[in-house]
């Protein structure tokens, strides 16, 4: 498990802080300015500032001192030229996406010296979790591996000490070094200090206009790379080595004669929002909903974040969002965040808050008045807004092509289109089989749509089933959330308390089920088949904190008594000191 060091956690939020605010000044800052934006001082003589600030300087190789200012520092090895520096490619397979829940399971890296391939790393590493059924389908791996495999701790010295330090190299080098930094920060406090060339970057600049398309196999299959990539990490090394050996020939006809040159050509182009990161200063890491508005104080556009922090750092450092996205960023004057106590609740608020709010960059998300349902109208099926049994329907788009292909349908498959499938099925087999290539593409889309709706419909109806209590953390320390779930709808949210009070909130709880259940509802309302495929969402994959109890009083009060002691549990650990 990750060791939480609030201490040194700190410190890692200050120094990136303390980044930022050189790189907006384009130069070095005075100290004593540093430490009246970064600590909220309205006073900080020369002295002070050097002390509050001289371990974060000190253990960040990103920032040096310049005198009594603070500046960007040169990274080690970036005036070395191209042909002389030592590079390490490295990939990494993980169980997920995200740093802190995902973990690493393989690492593979390929050193590359004088432009020639040269020596290989490659090791599994036990993520002490499973990888989940996708992640294994994807890489071959198999938990069974994994569990003989070496800690992450192990692995990642192992790969530091074969790194060395080269020029660090990968592609798509944001994702692996979160997750490098991840355990380097683990184990010694500090990120990765050197030079990192991303190839994604550097390709796009490189052969811009030759290629639209930069992943990895397309890449490779440009370049024509002897190493085919495969979505395991020494394979994927090998191949990123050679398209990086393909593009340092491409970077020295541009004129690129060292590192530092090259890591420039990689770099991204600064986008003119990023001049508004430090909106996101203060962000906490905590789960919440964050809303930008803008210099008339509308709001523009509401999301939700496990780590607001990282979130809305995104914003600034990503590429360009979607359209309605960017044209938010574009007017954001402030940004507003509000904490709660898990993922699953700020999901809760953010539906509540586009419902009543109306942002214009939400428009693309499901609101009620876009829903649809199919009813039977003669021999077929049509869209209406009336509720029926087959809905509500996100996309009206695609409930048009799905009532297209029940067209002739019988009196059985129109009240269950499932029914349908494998007459549509086999109807698109032989129109391919007769080449009747036109037809075929036209009924394959109508029967994706069918087959999207049917498992709508059919999620829907499990969901409108289920009868649980849902436990997750408040935002009070020891208090508890719970959400009673029962006949397709979110019935009551309560806030247990430490203590007795906590039986009479359940108790309230289970008074408002039962009193909805007596209700006779036919069919489900819009607005709550969001809030109730939003709860299946986090009951399909659970996050580590929340709890499932059936609908009877005992039972939620023991598991919120125990989500409660494991929170209080992980908030008393001491920090862990790790080893150098």
């Amino acid at each position: 498990m990750f060791d939480y060091n609030p201490a040194m956690q700190l410190r890692l939020d200050a120094a990136d802080r303390l980044v930022e605010l050189v790189e907006e000044r384009r130069g070095p800052v005075a100290a004593d300015e540093a430490a009246r934006r970064l600590f909220a001082l309205r006073h900080a003589p020369l002295g002070l500032a050097r002390s509050l600030l001289d371990e974060v300087v000190r253990e960040d190789a990103r920032v040096a001192w310049r005198g009594d200012a603070i500046g960007l520092a040169t990274p080690p090895g970036a005036d070395l030229p191209l042909e002389r520096a030592t590079y390490v490619v490295v990939d990494l397979e993980t169980t997920g996406l995200r740093p802190g829940v995902a973990r690493i399971c393989e690492i593979g890296a390929v050193r590359v010296r004088e432009f020639e391939l040269a020596e290989e790393f490659q090791t599994l590493v036990d993520p002490r979790m499973p990888i989940g059924p996708a992640i294994a389908a994807l890489t071959g791996l198999r938990d069974a591996q994994l569990r003989r495999a070496p800690s992450a701790e192990t692995a990642v010295r192992r790969f530091l000490a074969f790194a060395g330090d080269a020029v660090i190299v990968a592609h798509n080098a944001r994702f692996d070094l979160s997750f490098l930094d991840r355990e380097t920060e683990r184990l010694v406090g500090a990120r990765l200090a050197g030079p990192v060339v991303d190839t994604v970057g550097l390709a796009r600049r490189l052969l811009a206009g030759r290629g639209t398309r930069f992943g990895l196999a397309s890449l490779a299959r440009f370049i024509g790379t002897d190493a085919t990539p495969c979505h395991r990490a020494l394979p994927d090394a090998q191949a990123t080595a050679e398209i990086l050996v393909a593009l340092l020939g491409l970077a020295q006809e541009r004129g690129a004669q060292t590192v530092a040159d090259l890591a420039a050509l990689a770099a991204p182009r600064v986008r003119k929002v990023y001049a508004k990161r430090a909106l996101a200063f203060g962000a906490p890491t905590a789960p919440g909903v964050y809303l930008f508005r803008d210099r008339h104080d509308q709001v523009l556009y509401v999301g939700r974040a496990r780590d607001l922090r990282a979130r809305l750092r995104s914003y600034f450092r990503t590429d360009r969002q979607r359209p309605a996205v960017e044209g938010a960023l574009a007017a954001l004057d402030r940004i507003e965040w509000r904490v709660t106590g898990s993922e699953l609740e700020a999901a809760i608020e953010e539906l509540r808050l586009i419902r009543e709010l109306r942002p214009p960059a939400n428009a693309r998300n499901a609101r009620p008045e876009r829903y649809v349902y199919l009813r039977r109208r003669g021999t077929g099926l049509v869209c209406t807004q009336t509720p029926t049994e087959l809905g509500p329907l996100r996309s009206r788009a695609r409930a048009r092509l799905a009532c297209r292909a029940l067209d002739g349908a019988s009196d059985a498959e129109l009240e269950n289109p499932a029914l349908a499938l494998p007459r549509l099925r086999a109807r698109l087999r032989d129109l391919s089989e007769c080449r009747r290539y036109e037809d075929a593409a036209r009924l394959r889309d109508r029967l994706e749509a069918l087959e999207q709706v049917v498992r709508q419909v059919h999620r829907v109806e499990r969901l409108r089933r289920a009868r649980a209590c849902v436990l997750v953390p408040a935002v009070e320390p020891g208090f508890v959330r719970a959400l009673f779930v029962a006949d397709g709808r979110v019935s009551a949210l309560r806030t247990l308390p430490k203590g007795d009070g906590a039986r009479l909130e359940v108790e309230a709880g289970l008074a408002t089920v039962r009193r909805e259940s007596r209700v006779t509802q036919c069919h489900l309302a819009p607005e709550e088949l969001d809030a109730l495929l939003v709860v299946g969402t986090f009951l399909r994959r659970p996050p580590p904190e929340l709890r499932v109890a059936p609908l009877e009083a005992a039972r939620i009060l023991r598991q919120a008594g125990a989500l409660a002691a494991a929170r209080a549990a992980v908030a008393r650990a001491p920090a862990q000191p790790r080893a150098a």
